[in-house]
């Protein structure tokens, strides 16, 4: 039996403007140094901006399936048995794919050169939205990797 104790995980506000919680995570992640405000601005102009590219007049609803084309459902693990180590593939937990996700998406936005923040992040959500770019190639490779690992499946524990 573990000894210790479950944290318990604190719900953060939807955000403001479009009520969503999934955006006020994403929020979250894209903020530095405590600057909520500067994360949120950026977050809201390539809303705006990923909105005009792919030409619909829901915002949130194209990001949310932006997000929903680039959230993994297998990855691999390392496993140690009897000296060896295996690459044994699971399934992710929704709220862990979401996280990877997100975190993807505000990393390649981030390694573009030249851009603005908010340029790079609605250029990358439009790639997502449309089942392309750098963070859906993370994708396909993490899947990739879990389906040439499939024969290591039985050490899951």
């Amino acid at each position: 039996m573990s000894r210790r104790r479950r944290a318990v995980k604190r719900r953060i506000p939807n955000d403001p403007i479009y009520q969503s919680y999934t955006l006020a995570k994403f929020i979250n992640r894209v903020m530095l140094d405590g600057k909520k405000s500067v994360a949120r601005a950026i977050v809201y102009r390539a809303l705006e901006k990923f909105a005009q590219r792919v030409k619909t007049d829901n915002p949130l609803d194209a990001f949310e399936q932006a997000l929903e084309n680039s959230k993994p459902s297998l990855e691999v693990k390392t496993r140690r048995i009897g000296g060896a180590n295996y690459q044994v593939p699971v399934e992710i937990p929704g709220e862990r794919r979401t996280a990877m996700a997100m975190g993807w998406i505000i990393t390649h936005a981030r390694s573009k050169p030249g851009r603005a923040m908010e340029e790079a992040l609605a250029s990358e959500l439009a790639d997502c939205y449309h089942n392309q770019g750098t963070t859906i190639k993370k994708k396909d490779d993490t899947h990739r990797m879990a389906e040439a690992n499939k024969a290591f499946a039985h050490y899951k524990w």
